[in-house]
């Protein structure tokens, strides 16, 4: 598995990084709707607009150690602050499936930290280079499969209650896209998005997961502003799901077989 592991490291460095360089360059361009995000905390517009920059930079700066020289901290501080950042759309009064859409911005650097190598948990261990290493451990390899497979389900399943709610940004694409009735195709995406989600739990086939891989990435596309820094910031998304699909060439777990001591067959 020493091809696996290492490579699995590697694509999860690279979709990390773009997950730190696509969200600070939204706060390198002042992205309006983040003022939501800072009133929670009781932070007016001016105060935000001040601030949206130096978490920019402080985001690119932590990007740009991931893909120049990976420290542990910046993979374990992408972990926080993908979760905090996630959970500040719902604490703003936006759907709940906005959290669970962005599973990849916490999941896959949770996922960068157990398939690197370790050094233990003193303070000093943080600030040393993360490297790729081998794993023999079959239970460590059913960890790290059980969660590439939740995170991807999150994911998926987020961006699917999305459609189903009738999310406005994704109906603007749609309608940008020449589709008459935005709604009902929102509902259909949603529908599929969920379906696949699902089957990623009770049967993750590498085609589907290939193939939800490749929707992934085509449909973050179509953003009606800034489509190139929506589509680098889910780097977390594509990393995890092309991860997952690497991990399947040589075990296929489900959700129900995690506590079991053998391995469904690999589905290929």
């Amino acid at each position: 598995m020493k091809t696996t592991s290492h490579s699995l490291h590697y694509i999860l460095r690279l979709a990390c990084a773009m997950c730190f360089i696509g969200h600070g360059a939204f706060g390198i361009i002042t992205k309006a709707v983040w003022c939501n995000y800072f009133g929670v905390f009781g932070i007016g517009q001016d105060m935000a607009y001040q601030l949206m920059p130096v978490v920019g930079v402080m985001d690119i700066t932590f990007g740009t150690i991931l893909l120049v020289y990976p420290l542990r901290i910046a993979a374990g501080w992408l972990v926080f602050w993908g979760l905090f950042t996630a959970l500040l759309r719902p604490l703003s009064g936006e759907s709940f499936g906005e959290f669970f859409e962005r599973a990849g911005n916490y999941g896959a650097p949770l996922i960068l930290l157990l398939v690197s190598s370790a050094s233990g948990l003193p303070l000093k261990g943080w600030f040393q280079k993360l490297e790729p290493r081998k794993i023999d451990d079959e239970q460590q390899w059913r960890t790290i499969t059980m969660g590439l497979q939740l995170i991807a389900f999150a994911l998926l399943a987020g961006h699917g209650w999305l459609n189903l709610i009738g999310k406005a940004g994704l109906l603007k694409q749609y309608e940008a896209l020449g589709f008459s009735d935005p709604l009902q195709v929102a509902h259909r995406i949603g529908l599929i998005e969920v379906g696949g989600a699902v089957l990623l739990l009770v049967k993750p086939f590498r085609q589907i997961v290939l193939l939800l891989f490749l929707w992934k990435m085509a449909s973050e596309l179509f953003y009606p502003s800034y489509e190139i820094w929506e589509w680098v910031e889910r780097g977390g998304s594509y990393g995890v799901l092309l991860g997952l699909w690497l991990v399947l060439r040589e075990r296929n777990y489900t959700i129900f077989h995690y506590f079991t001591s053998t391995p469904l067959a690999s589905a290929k």
